[in-house]
């Protein structure tokens, strides 16, 4: 596949092509295009040349499938279609995180006709090895989402109600075992600490890890959101190719300047949390921004995959570098960056630390509760345990 045409929501933006030489991508605005409504990145404004790149353009790389659910779509597709990017990006073009929609130059808007899918029976249900592996064959052609963890996107009777809405469900493979727990009660630590987060679940025999997409509104259409690959002109492969000193430009120069303040409070929290549960994958891509329409205000998009890596890599370190170096930072680190580079006042700073010492402490007990209920997730908790309990020890008050 050399061409496709990218829907902005409901408006045809342009038209993404393939040279024949296969050494750079083009992306052209359609002549008709209306500014900005069909703007496809706060990055790529309306214009009339051409934006060129030697690679897929970040924007639209960034919800290329990556590890187990790109393998089963190459599977799927290879001997009929190809596994190049574009042909994927066709595949899953209905359903992907945020505005864009891709589609074949002469189709019309596409779209997915999704089987309702009971969360509560999604998160009752005994083997969710089993059933995950259903909901991939049932909507892994449908599910534009980066991420290396196993993950799919579907449509879910939200409990207790009749209304619907997208949910994104993430399993594990074997080398990662219980990353569903973990992520559960890192995100509750999160959530304990005043971070905006999206809800969440985890299944009751711990086999999937559910979450709410907060890339739509509450009528259900979508919303715009762009991650720090994309902000900082990065494709997929280098999100760990960068510092959390750039992360506080980007958010400075994308999010609006009446919610900036609320967004550099929390970056800061969710870089101290990641570095009291030993966080080592919040890399580029796990940071991001919102808005409802290019010109619509910007803000900071909900914090998401948190976990404890270090459960299962014991000598992982931060995915960005921050001071020049990637390591678990001294309290003293964090506050000099806070100060210098997110303009934050002492006393606040202070209590984002003392707030999210609090979170994890609070969490701890639960995390213990349900290793004694599950007792095969023991070994992977003991780990966690041991980990929150050194990440909070380095940032006490020194």
């Amino acid at each position: 596949m050399s061409s496709l045409a990218v829907w902005a929501a409901e408006s045809r933006a342009g038209l993404l092509d393939r040279s024949a030489d296969r050494r750079q991508y083009v992306f052209a605005y359609d002549p008709a295009a209306e500014s900005p409504a069909t703007q496809v990145s706060l990055t790529m404004p309306v214009r009339l040349e051409s934006w060129v790149s030697r690679d897929l353009h970040p924007i639209f790389q960034m919800n290329l499938p990556e590890g187990a659910l790109l393998e089963a779509i190459r599977r799927a597709i290879s001997k009929l279609a190809g596994e190049d990017d574009l042909t994927i990006l066709r595949v899953t073009g209905g359903n992907q995180i945020g505005r864009n929609r891709f589609s074949l130059p002469g189709a019309s808007l596409p779209g997915i006709a999704e089987t309702r899918e009971s969360l509560d029976a999604l998160l009752s249900y005994p083997d969710t090895e089993e059933l995950f592996h259903e909901l991939v064959s049932k909507y892994a052609l449908r599910s534009g989402i980066s991420g290396v963890q196993p993950k799919i996107m579907l449509e879910a009777s939200e409990r207790g109600t009749a209304t619907v809405g997208r949910y994104i469900v993430k399993s594990w493979g074997t080398e990662y075992p219980h990353l569903g727990a973990n992520e559960f009660f890192c995100m509750t630590a999160a959530q304990r600490a005043g971070l905006t987060v999206p809800e969440f679940h985890l299944s009751a025999n711990g086999g999937l890890f559910v979450m709410k997409r907060f890339d739509l509104s509450a009528d259900g259409s979508p919303r715009s959101f762009e991650d720090m690959c994309v902000l900082q002109a990065l494709g997929t492969a280098q999100k760990y190719g960068s510092s959390y000193e750039r992360v506080a430009r980007s958010i400075r120069d994308f999010v609006s300047g009446e919610f900036l303040q609320a967004a550099r409070e929390q970056f800061f929290a969710s870089l101290v949390l990641s570095c009291m549960v030993r966080n080592g994958d919040a890399h580029l891509k796990n940071f991001g921004i919102l808005y409802d329409r290019p010109g619509a205000a910007v803000h900071l998009a909900p914090v998401y995959d948190v976990v404890t890596t270090v459960a299962y890599l014991s000598r992982d370190v931060p995915a960005l570098s921050l001071a020049g170096t990637k390591k678990w930072w001294p309290r003293k680190v964090l506050e000099k960056f806070a100060v210098a580079y997110l303009s934050l006042p002492v006393g606040k700073i202070e209590h984002i630390i003392d707030q999210a010492a609090g979170a994890v402490t609070d969490t701890r007990g639960e995390l213990s509760a349900y290793m004694k209920d599950h007792p095969a997730f023991r070994p992977v908790g003991e780990r966690m345990l041991t980990a929150w309990d050194e990440g909070v020890a380095s940032l006490r008050a020194q």
